[in-house]
């Protein structure tokens, strides 16, 4: 059932009740349940006295820990990971209480993946770390053989969000620990609580003292110390905004940044496709988390053939959700938003595409106490409205109808981001096909939302969705630095062939060698062997 532009201005007249998530005074950070208000916990707080000493022990202690053999390091990750498995419980209601997410979105989008990942990397650390020797790309050169090998950066960095504060963070040190790199953990202020709960997890695990730190570091200070301090990377997971500044910061002393900006991700639904599949897709996609997933539905671009069947899927779904306060009986499917002010950009993103003509096709009816916001389906919406052009983060899916999927490809990339997309379709080459034009950094088929819980797939985006990559082999090399060894095999070599002195042999042999590999012709070919074999002889010479 649709609302009327008049039912949505009334519940503006008529806010919800809604609070501060966290303070910081007093040099402590105070946690509250944004569903319902009361304190979480209190987490002390880091100044550049405690960031100085924390990078001092890590330069210490990263020395051993680089020389000690991978698969020496995969056994505290496998302890890591054990210990979240018997304290599931327990750090579910953490992040529950401190994000506002329900137990069960925690346990499926935050512990089960990380308990996959730790099992991932754990296991295959060793082949990632692994030498790779080169093959020669000339026979003249097979002599010079190259090997590349992952090094470890030092002491890295990990900046971490509040939508996913257990699950992000948590993939990005156990690489970087992998790796062979001391890691320094500062979470979002949000979220303080999970980022005592991650500490306590690694702790556990009887890691070496000074390899992994937690530091609650204040918000204003974080993003000029830890460069101050000589980190040797960043990983930084948060708004495009913060991101920039970060790699502004960064540039004064050249330290690589690995970023992940967010997203308004396009989901594109084909004529053929699954409708039944798709809504119940976009429904997950667009609404878990509270709306709060950088890799979430936003805008969804539908063939007007399967327009109004899709529709109608969509809505009975929609308002068939549970928005309720997280609790132990996990009846509901969606629970509160993280901060006052992400519900203030809802309601303003809303408004905005209401104002333009947009329509409120669905709704989900939350709470008014607490920093909840109802699962809004907007429809008639065009990219004039902050909806489509914006990352909205909260629980609203902009459904738009198009003509063919040519159109719906343009309107996916009509986007300064570029995080994640998927493409709905029972046809899976033309699936293949369409995420070949999407301008992302993941495109998934029949699926979206679930590609960050893949520990073998590398994750990121495109266009200001960020910089780098992280998961998989290729997140993984990220916390390594390249460095090639080339080691000249060939006996009894006193010199290169180009090495002082020169002289006309010596120029004439070189160009030899071109026309020997390269010569248009046979006779050419012919006569710089000659040269080449004229000259060959001084390698063995002093």
């Amino acid at each position: 059932m649709s609302a009327t532009i008049h039912e949505f201005e009334k519940k503006q007249d008529a806010p919800p009740v809604q609070h501060d998530v966290m303070t910081e005074e007093d040099g402590v950070t105070r946690s509250y349940d944004p569903a319902t208000g009361e304190l979480v916990g209190e987490s002390r707080q880091d100044g550049m006295r405690e960031l100085e000493e924390a990078m001092r022990k890590a330069r210490i202690a990263q020395v051993d820990w680089a020389k000690r053999p991978v698969k020496e390091r995969a056994q505290y990750i496998l302890r890591v990971r054990d210990y979240i498995v018997a304290n599931a419980d327990r750090l579910a209601q953490i992040i529950s209480r401190d994000n506002g997410k329900t137990r069960t979105d925690a346990l499926a989008t935050e512990l089960l993946p990380a308990t996959m990942a730790a099992s991932y990397y754990a296991s295959h650390a060793e082949e990632f770390l692994a030498p790779e020797r080169l093959a020669p790309g000339n026979p003249l050169m097979a002599n010079k053989v190259s090997t590349i090998h992952r090094v470890p950066f030092g002491v890295i960095a990990v900046f971490s969000p509040w939508n996913y504060p257990f699950a992000i963070p948590f993939a990005e040190v156990v690489m970087g620990l992998l790796a062979g790199n001391a890691v320094m953990l500062k979470v979002a202020s949000e979220t303080a609580m999970v980022g005592r709960a991650l500490e306590e997890v690694f702790v556990a695990s009887g890691l070496p003292e000074g390899i992994f730190t937690f530091l609650n570091l204040p918000v204003p200070m974080a993003g000029e110390a830890i460069f101050e301090v000589g980190i040797d990377k960043l990983f930084f997971t948060g708004s495009v905004r913060v991101g920039k500044l970060l790699m502004r910061n960064a540039s004064e002393t050249l330290t690589p940044v690995s970023l992940e900006l967010g997203g308004n991700d396009a989901m594109l639904v084909c004529e053929d496709a699954d409708l039944d599949r798709a809504a119940a897709g976009a429904t997950w996609a667009g609404f878990q988390n509270a709306g709060q997933s950088c890799a979430g539905v936003e805008r969804v671009y539908v063939h007007e053939k399967a327009y109004d069947a899709f529709i109608d899927k969509l809505t009975e779904r929609v308002e068939a959700l549970k928005i309720g306060v997280p609790d132990a009986s996990h009846s509901f499917d969606i629970g509160s938003m993280t901060t006052a002010r992400q519900v203030k950009t809802v309601e303003a993103h809303i408004s905005d595409a209401v104002e333009k003509g947009a329509r409120i096709q669905a709704r989900a009816e939350a709470p008014e106490q607490g920093c909840f916001a109802p699962a809004t389906v907007l429809v008639d919406v065009d990219h004039s409205m902050q909806v489509m052009q914006e990352e909205t983060f909260g629980p609203v899916v902009a459904v738009m109808k198009v003509k063919s999927m040519e159109e719906a490809i343009a309107f996916a990339n009509d986007s300064d981001l570029g995080l994640t997309g998927s493409v709905w379709t029972r046809d899976h080459r033309k699936g293949h096909l369409i995420a070949s034009k999407i301008k992302a950094g993941v495109v998934t088929i029949n699926d979206h939302l679930m590609t960050h819980g893949l520990a073998e797939t590398p994750w990121g985006g495109f266009k200001n969705s960020g910089i780098g990559r992280t998961h998989g082999e290729i997140g993984f090399e990220e916390m390594t630095q390249p460095q090639v060894v080339v080691d000249d095999i060939l006996p009894g070599v006193k010199k290169n062939m180009w090495w002082h002195p020169h002289g006309p042999e010596v120029y004439e042999g070189l160009k030899g060698v071109m026309h020997m590999l390269y010569g248009a012709s046979v006779k050419e070919r012919v006569s710089g062997t000659a040269a080449l074999l004229k000259l060959f002889p001084r390698t063995f010479k002093k």
